[in-house]
């Protein structure tokens, strides 16, 4: 198999996928994102298909990552450590891995609110130095059934303007630092950006995208977790050029803070607005989340050259959070219907 090469900025890249994975037995899926969005599309993307890897986003500081970051320096584990988690097995060997690295201690110390699997990261990390064989490691230990990869090697930071961040002055705009502030923040954001800018993207996640058979992108924080990778060079040429196929898995509702009051179409609109270039074959909503369809279904085409597809994916029980069996059916559906090769199955 063939390397292809990438033009980033004034430099050119070769970067190889990886090879001796048989075509057409499975699909091969890359899903981007990071937080509970993107562990709810891997739980459901590993029942399809066995070729599956996370590119995550590394600019979380809050909680037990943040503390984490800030004494040793390290990349923000959390994101990469749900993911994991997301790809156990059903098995009791894999739920209860599951559970462990979830486990976070209470304390009235310093341990209080770390995260097990947080702590194995870090661990592997510094005895290796190396964060993808570390975390290749750790999936072998869980029996994850899949790959997960940092979208970057270094620490990130998310900005954000904000319109109206201090609800004193509404009409003021605000740079807003960290994505755990970026999160909870009361006002509209407007865009947002990372620092450093222009971060390298970790040279796997690149090749898994050239490579893939499909990219999802979504659900998850629209902000702080979807959009991030849009906003690293390398990845976002990947995404581009790639032959894969796009599908956008949209939210349920919008997020309190971040996309406050958002319609399904306005969170295809802000996307457009950071990566203008990037075009997607497929947008995948609840269809009880959208209340304008032709709407959502002329934003799609008209920015992305995207078909919308509705299906019922939210959990039975009313909460805003994707049913793994249901999300499964859906991407099976769309790889079918929509793919270049197939059936895998």
């Amino acid at each position: 198999m063939t390397g292809r090469t990438l033009r980033l900025g004034s430099r050119l890249r070769r970067v190889t996928p990886p090879t001796g994975r048989r075509r057409g037995a499975q699909p091969k899926v890359v899903a981007l994102g990071g937080g509970m969005g993107l562990s709810a599309s891997l739980a459901a993307l590993r029942r399809i298909t066995g070729d599956l890897t996370a590119v995550v986003t590394v600019a979380d500081d809050g909680g037990s990552s943040g503390r984490l970051r800030d004494e040793l320096g390290v990349l923000p584990p959390g994101d990469l450590r749900k993911a994991l988690a997301a790809l156990c097995g059903d098995d009791d060997w894999g739920q209860t891995w599951a559970r462990v690295i979830q486990h976070r201690f209470q304390s009235q110390g310093d341990l209080h609110e770390h995260a097990v699997g947080n702590l194995l990261i870090v661990a592997l990390w510094e005895q290796l130095g190396d964060h993808v064989q570390a975390l290749d490691l750790v999936g072998k230990l869980l029996g994850a059934q899949g790959r997960v990869l940092p979208m970057s090697a270094v620490p990130l930071e998310l900005q954000a303007l904000v319109k109206g961040h201090d609800p004193a002055r509404p009409d003021d705009v605000d740079t807003v630092r960290g994505q755990a502030t970026v999160a909870l923040t009361p006002g509209e954001v407007q865009s947002v950006h990372l620092v450093p800018h222009d971060p390298p993207a970790v040279p796997e996640a690149v090749a898994a995208v050239l490579d893939a058979d499909w990219v999802v992108l979504g659900p998850g924080s629209w902000f702080s977790s979807v959009i991030p990778h849009l906003l690293v060079p390398e990845l976002l040429d990947a995404l581009t050029v790639t032959k894969a196929r796009r599908v956008l898995s949209l939210n349920l509702a919008p997020q309190p803070g971040e996309t406050e009051g958002f319609s399904p179409q306005r969170h295809l609109e802000v996307l457009g607005r950071h990566a203008p270039k990037l075009a997607l074959d497929v947008v995948l909503a609840d269809e009880a989340a959208v209340p304008d369809r032709e709407s959502l279904t002329d934003a799609a085409k008209e920015g992305f050259g995207a078909a919308v597809e509705l299906a019922p994916v939210a959990r039975p029980d009313g909460t805003p959070r994707h049913d793994p069996e249901l999300l499964a059916a859906a991407y099976d559906r769309i790889f079918r219907m929509h793919g270049r090769i197939g059936p895998w199955r």
